[in-house]
């Protein structure tokens, strides 16, 4: 199956994509079952068209989940890992959660015993990726205050539990729903919903001046 992967793989093909990956993120520009079809059919070169759709939220995926400077080895590593194990995808389901649920792993192997030192800068630069938090016109006073609690955030997040981090990342990070997050971590629904409540409420204690949870 991996066979014909090298040219997609290649440092300078990932490269050429990733400005497309991030403008077309947030579209289906591509039908992912067609184009998977094409490649079980033997027409590995079909695989670029899933490449250049989702190489950017996979690099936020593994930046925000703490990769740091190893996201684009992990994003690279994660996209031939899904290409070598398409015989196994589900027929009907989402590529991009499915990808992302490889990202995790991937990043949870490469850098396992750096990810509680790199996460915070990692979520920074997700965070920044994302929609802004706040229009460019807004008062500087007030944009220095979103700043302050966008801080306390993530400084909030990295003493969460593995678990509550994971599907506050998804959630709201990634800006995936419910059913996308629920595959991504191979979770029921019912316990996302679970999770999520219990994190969201962990960050409410943790955050200054939301509940008053934030000072001992």
């Amino acid at each position: 199956m991996c066979d014909g992967w090298e040219p997609i793989v290649s440092g300078r093909c990932i490269k050429s994509v990733r400005a497309q990956g991030e403008v077309l993120e947030g579209g289906r520009v591509v039908d992912e079952g067609a184009v998977i079809a094409r490649v079980r059919a033997g027409e590995p070169e079909a695989y670029a068209e899933l490449v250049r759709a989702f190489t950017g939220i996979a690099l936020r995926a593994a930046k925000a989940l703490g990769a740091g400077s190893d996201a684009e080895d992990v994003v690279q590593q994660a996209f031939f890992k899904a290409y070598c194990s398409l015989a196994r995808f589900r027929d009907g389901s989402a590529f991009r959660p499915w990808l992302l649920s490889i990202v995790a792993n991937e990043t949870r192997n490469t850098v396992r015993s750096a990810v509680r030192q790199r996460s915070v800068v990692g979520r920074e630069a997700a965070l920044a990726e994302a929609e802004p938090l706040i229009p460019e016109s807004a008062d500087p006073a007030v944009a220095a205050l979103e700043d302050e609690r966008r801080a306390a955030l993530l400084a909030a997040l990295d003493l969460l539990s593995d678990d509550h981090r994971l599907v506050v990342t998804y959630r709201y990070l990634l800006e995936m729903d419910e059913a996308e997050t629920a595959q991504a971590l191979g979770w029921p629904r019912g316990t996302v919903k679970s999770r999520l409540n219990r994190a969201l409420r962990k960050l409410g204690q943790l955050l200054p001046g939301e509940g008053g949870g934030g000072h001992e």
